[in-house]
């Protein structure tokens, strides 16, 4: 994540959409559709060899729908590519007239006229003779482009009046654990839209499928429409089948390493009921084993003489190396690079190896600035060295091995807040233990070796620790959740007797969960909070190593404060650091068209000097606005956020640019 005070917002806006959107930004202005907001008519001009055309609509009644007539219109999404002659558009018009009426029945208009004018002369619905609509096309040859009219006439709104769903076998009412309106989503009354009908019936079969019946059947229904009384009835017809259970899981692939590796990620047990939730979860599930390319879940179209339904998984190997590289730029904290390398089958049981470089500008902490290139000092730049290794599935159980290595030398802060300066390296060695998709524990020992400074200390230290930790996420998506919770707690005691050259033993834990008002998930409650605290430690903070004192500020943290700065403060009211820490965020995820969303949110949080946050100490809060982009990968994100309560040397605007939602 990118951040960008506000003097510099529209370099920044300019860099990242040339990065997003460079091939569009190369065409000339005119063919530029900002995101897809900005309707354009680009009809070729007038010329001897085709006769283009422009398009206009007009809806007596209901002008709702217009943005349904011309979605479904091949008249309007074909208006760039001009017929040849008056003949073609004839018949381009006369194609159009099924997928308008069908759009004008889905609105739930089932009396409505519709007629297309060509250059002044009427087109009708079945008309066989058309050569004066021809006629009165050519006439613009060479001319104009030739005007037609799409004119609808919705006539009244038809309603939902009786609704059932019936055994598709005996005709009869079907018993049901919820009443037919809540299963629909229809009740008498709503509009009769024939998109709101099939979605219904699409509903019927999840809710059967949910309720262990895989091979559910629910034709589309077939409506009747009360012309006299403006209204609609729906028998939805349905077979449940029988219930059944998850039955035999068959794999196929990978080709690349052990079958029993993925199977440890398969968590189904024969003759558990069958979900497709559950099923969801397990495609996930094994695509997390960083070998798998992609996965594949098919059910059979039976069940086996145990009742229960084959499953088939179907497995492909990812590509075996991967190396790239970044570039950045931060006004608040300047440039940085990256590289990395990745292996993912380095001795074909699917281990993962990944080496990653890291290199930045480390901001001065002693209150000074780089004022030219002349002032510029080798210790002005910072480096970071990681190494991790994973062997899933060690002898095919649910034990993972996991194994990391880190050198470091780092400065934080800067501006007038200060930081500290560490110089680190160190590693851990962990088993991880799945209990299912959702929730994993994991247990180790770590070993680090550093020197830190800041304005209050001087630490060498020592620290050899046990890191304890559990995670559960159930959410449905890793960038953009719409459901679920996720939670992640850690402790890691330091004591003596191991070797480490301050005890203390540390904690934190953090949770965030999402919840979606709709279906659609057009509009999400997103809430995130974290916690911190050392539950022994010395007496004197400075007796504790600087990166291991608690800090808040930033992305992902306090939005609109510059990273770590919201911390006690020591001599020269620089930053040193606190005992405990909490920050908390809220977000509301609004979808206002397909691709683009706001996402307004307030943050809290601060860290301090007691052994537990201090909730109404010295809390820092800010409050923002995001602007998201929905793409293949995930959203693209833009926040703006500013400080309720700055101190002086706070910017009063930052922007942060991230692919992803913030948390």
């Amino acid at each position: 994540m990118v951040c960008v005070p506000w003097p510099r917002l529209g370099v920044a806006l300019g860099l990242v959409l040339l990065a997003t959107f460079g091939p569009g930004l190369a065409r000339p202005a005119a063919a530029f559709d900002f995101f897809g907001l900005f309707g354009r008519d680009n009809a070729p001009d007038p010329s001897a060899a085709a006769l283009p055309y422009e398009v206009e609509f007009e809806v007596r009644g209901d002008d709702g729908v217009e943005g349904r007539l011309r979605d479904a219109s091949n008249l309007y999404s074909l208006r760039r590519d001009a017929p040849p002659d008056g003949e073609v558009l004839v018949q381009r018009a006369n194609a159009d007239f099924a997928p308008l009426i069908d759009a004008l029945w889905g609105a739930g208009y089932y009396d409505a006229t519709l007629v297309i004018d060509i250059a002044g002369v009427p087109l009708q619905i079945g008309q066989t003779q058309t050569g004066a609509n021809a006629r009165a096309a050519e006439a613009y040859r060479n001319r104009g482009r030739v005007p037609v009219k799409v004119v609808a006439e919705t006539g009244p709104l038809f309603r939902l009046r009786d609704l059932a769903i019936l055994d598709a076998k005996g005709g009869r009412a079907l018993p049901l654990a919820d009443s037919p309106h809540r299963v629909l989503k229809l009740a008498p009354g709503d509009p009769a839209r024939a998109s709101d009908v099939r979605a219904a019936n699409a509903r019927l079969v999840d809710y059967f499928r949910r309720r262990s019946h895989p091979l559910v059947k629910a034709p589309l229904p077939a409506p009747v429409v009360d012309h006299a009384a403006d209204s609609m009835d729906v028998a939805f017809p349905v077979d449940p089948g029988p219930k059944a259970g998850i039955g035999e899981v068959a794999l196929r692939g990978p080709q690349g390493f052990d079958q029993d590796i993925v199977r440890s990620f398969i968590y189904l047990e024969p003759g558990e009921p069958y979900s497709p939730d559950r099923l969801d979860e397990t495609r996930k599930s094994v695509a997390s084993i960083p070998a798998v390319g992609s996965v594949r879940i098919r059910e059979g179209d039976k069940l086996d003489r145990n009742g229960n339904l084959p499953i088939f998984v179907e497995v492909t190997d990812r590509a075996l190396n991967a190396a790239g590289f970044s570039l950045g730029y931060s006004t608040l904290e300047g440039p940085n690079g990256r590289v990395f390398y990745e292996h993912r089958n380095l001795f074909g049981g699917a281990e993962r190896l990944r080496l990653q470089g890291d290199m930045f500008l480390a901001p001065r902490n002693d209150g000074t600035r780089i004022k030219d290139i002349g002032d510029f000092r080798t210790s002005d730049i910072g480096a970071r060295f990681t190494a991790s290794f994973l062997k899933p599935a060690l002898g095919g159980s649910r034990f993972d091995l996991l194994l990391d290595a880190i050198a470091e030398r780092n400065r934080t802060g800067g501006g007038r807040f200060g930081g500290y300066t560490d110089r680190l390296a160190g590693g851990t060695a962990a088993l991880r233990y799945r209990v299912d998709e959702t929730l994993s524990a994991s247990g180790g020992i770590k070993y680090e070796r550093g020197q830190t400074s800041d304005v209050i200390s001087n630490v060498d230290y020592q620290l050899v620790g046990i890191p304890l930790g559990m995670k559960f996420d159930n959410t449905d998506k890793p960038l953009d959740p719409t459901t679920g919770i996720r939670v992640a707690a850690a402790i890691t005691p330091y004591p003596a007797a191991l070797g480490s050259s301050v005890s203390f033993t540390q904690a934190t834990a953090s949770v965030s969960g999402y919840y979606a008002f709709d279906e659609e998930g057009r509009f999400i409650l997103a809430a995130r909070g974290r916690v911190g605290g050392f539950l022994d430690a010395p007496d004197r903070i400075e007796l504790i190593p600087s990166n291991y004192r608690f800090y808040t500020g930033g992305a992902g943290s306090i939005r609109g404060y510059r990273f770590q700065s919201v911390s006690p403060f020591g001599p020269f009211g620089f930053t040193v650091g606190g005992r405990s820490m909490f920050d908390a965020s809220v977000e509301a995820r609004i979808r206002v068209t397909e691709t683009i969303g706001i996402v307004p949110f307030v943050d809290a949080g601060g860290a301090y000097a007691s052994q537990f946050p201090r909730f109404f100490g010295d809390t820092r809060m800010s409050a923002g606005l995001g602007l998201t982009y929905t793409t293949g990968i995930g959203p693209i994100r833009l926040d703006v956020a500013t400080p309720l309560n700055p101190r002086r040397g706070d910017k009063p605007v930052v922007l942060y640019v991230s692919i992803g939602q913030s948390f």
